[in-house]
């Protein structure tokens, strides 16, 4: 029975040796595996978005083209439909901003990105988000949610007679970039980190 006990307890023992080796491992590949989650849900977010809202632009196209065809040869035209234009060009610039920085087609000067290493450049994409952009986004948000709140707080409609009564919904827009965009950026700060914590990729000395 002594022989038993001391074999079983010996087992016990190195269980809970691997256990505690191994540990420090499987959170980590968790961790990295919630990143991944959360930065995929958030493309999935904003490209679903950015599907939707680019419907817009061909339809801006439309109303502009009658637009100008009821003025100029039928003598016609209405304040709403000119307005409609604004808010369509509006919501397509604000709203599908973060599908714009998820496929980075926003403007950007790049001089050496191109030329770096993944790590490197996933060094410059984390520094770049948590430095630049989310708070970049924050202060925007901020300074324009009083700006969007009086103009809920009286329902704003248009100053044109005849135009569309919804001023204080385009306004909020304006919320909605800094929010799509901030999380796009999350999104990209979160892969940076996967690159930077990606054994694969780190050098290995003999």
């Amino acid at each position: 029975m002594d022989d038993n006990q001391g074999a079983c307890h010996c087992d016990m023992s190195l269980g809970f040796v691997i256990t505690l080796q191994t540990a420090p491992q499987v959170c980590f590949s968790e961790g990295r595996f919630m990143l991944g989650k959360v930065a995929d849900a958030i493309d999935a977010l904003n490209e679903w978005i950015g599907n939707k809202v680019a419907w817009l632009s061909l339809a801006m196209a439309v109303v502009m083209f009658l637009t100008v065809i009821l003025r100029y040869v039928f003598d016609m035209g209405w304040i709403w439909m000119q307005e409609s234009v604004v808010y369509m060009h509006g919501i397509l610039f604000m709203v599908a901003a973060g599908f714009t920085l998820k496929h980075e087609q926003h403007v950007r000067i790049d001089i050496i990105y191109d030329r770096l290493s993944q790590r490197k450049k996933a060094v410059i994409n984390l520094l770049g988000t948590f430095l630049f952009l989310l708070p970049t986004c924050f202060a925007t948000f901020y300074y324009a949610y009083p700006y969007v709140s009086d103009s809920w707080a009286v329902f704003e409609g248009s100053m044109e007679a005849g135009g569309i009564p919804g001023v204080f919904l385009l306004k909020t827009a304006i919320l909605i970039f800094p929010i799509l965009v901030g999380l796009q950026g999350l999104a990209k700060g979160l892969r940076a980190i996967l690159t930077l914590t990606n054994s694969d990729e780190t050098p290995t000395t003999p």
